[in-house]
């Protein structure tokens, strides 16, 4: 059962006996009781709502929220009828690159600025990131161009640090799982941007994005970025009708990455058109302003001409559906 109130109640607590989790939510406080709550109780408290959930993800789920949550990162709004897109170079290499990236995408139409610092890579001798040098030069390419900034954190420690450059914070698809990034991202007092596992399941997924919230962070976007089947064409398969799904199933936004569900710069067009068209709330996209000399990812990075084109073709499918870009 989650029953909202408007102030934490020490009666129901102490009647509960540890058999309850306890979230803020803005002003009010959500319990998560195991367990019936006697009526004489339920009676004297000044409750909000209270409601039945069957789903394991609690306070993601739409039985808990059945309106949309919108979440801010800057002037940019997640869950409402304009589609965000976030865009920029997968890693931040330089200062001049990042520059001239950030004004490329913004003056078409992106409104995040998208970047990492930190890299997890596959093998220990590709480029892991700059750090704090690059965390230095979005909050700095941040401030110029006026465009806020989203950026990766792959361990606990890094969050702090993160926080005071970034806008908000995105965990990969490699720490999906891993609780403590989740815990310490839930605690950070960002939004947090939580990618769906290459192996992962829906359910999977939306617990994992219940850490974050069960730490108080209500601004959490999801964001579909492939799953790993037995097809070896494309770098991972974007899961289409997994979008579509999962709007059904969560009041958080939900966005897709098209970059990393294809692996391919001449599909990423056409996968960003089917996930606009089957709900998503936004798109993450790797742009490069010279993606053959890019130190990570340049296969799937679009140039600045081909992210113009491609933001032309999702603003025709926004329309189609009764949405903007």
């Amino acid at each position: 059962m989650l029953i909202t109130l408007k102030k934490e109640s020490r009666s129901l607590e102490k009647a509960l006996a540890g058999r309850f989790r306890k979230v803020p939510h803005g002003e009010r406080i959500v319990y998560i009781v195991d367990g019936k709550i006697p009526e004489d109780l339920l009676a004297e408290l000044d409750i909000e709502s209270s409601k039945e959930t069957s789903r394991s993800f609690k306070l993601a789920s739409r039985e808990y929220s059945e309106e949309a949550t919108r979440v801010r990162v800057g002037e940019a709004e997640f869950g409402g009828p304009k589609i965000v897109i976030c865009a920029g170079p997968c890693a931040v290499e330089g200062h001049q690159l990042l520059l001239d990236a950030a004004r490329a995408v913004k003056d078409a139409g992106a409104s995040v600025l998208r970047g990492g610092a930190f890299k997890p890579r596959t093998s220990p001798y590709s480029f892991q990131g700059l750090g704090e040098e690059g965390l230095r030069m979005l909050r700095g390419v941040s401030e110029e161009v006026g465009i806020p900034v989203l950026t990766e954190v792959t361990a606990p420690e890094q969050v702090s640090l993160a926080s005071r450059y970034a806008d908000a914070l995105q965990i990969g698809a490699r720490n999906m799982q891993n609780f403590e990034l989740l815990k310490a991202v839930g605690r950070a007092g960002r939004p947090a941007v939580l990618k769906r596992g290459s192996s992962a399941t829906i359910e999977e997924w939306l617990l994992a994005a219940e850490y974050l919230l069960l730490e108080g962070n209500w601004e959490v976007i999801l964001c579909e970025r492939g799953i790993r089947t037995f097809e070896t064409a494309t770098r991972n398969v974007l899961d289409v009708a997994g979008i579509a799904l999962t709007k059904t199933m969560t009041h958080l936004p939900v966005i897709a990455d098209p970059s990393h569900a294809t692996g391919r710069r001449e599909l990423i067009a056409a996968a960003s058109r089917a996930a606009v068209a089957a709900g998503a709330d936004g798109l993450l996209i790797e742009v490069h302003p010279k993606p053959e000399i890019a130190m990570s990812d340049g296969p799937q990075s679009l140039t600045i001409r081909e992210f113009e084109l491609l933001m032309k073709e999702v603003k025709e499918i926004a329309r189609a559906v009764g949405r903007c870009v």
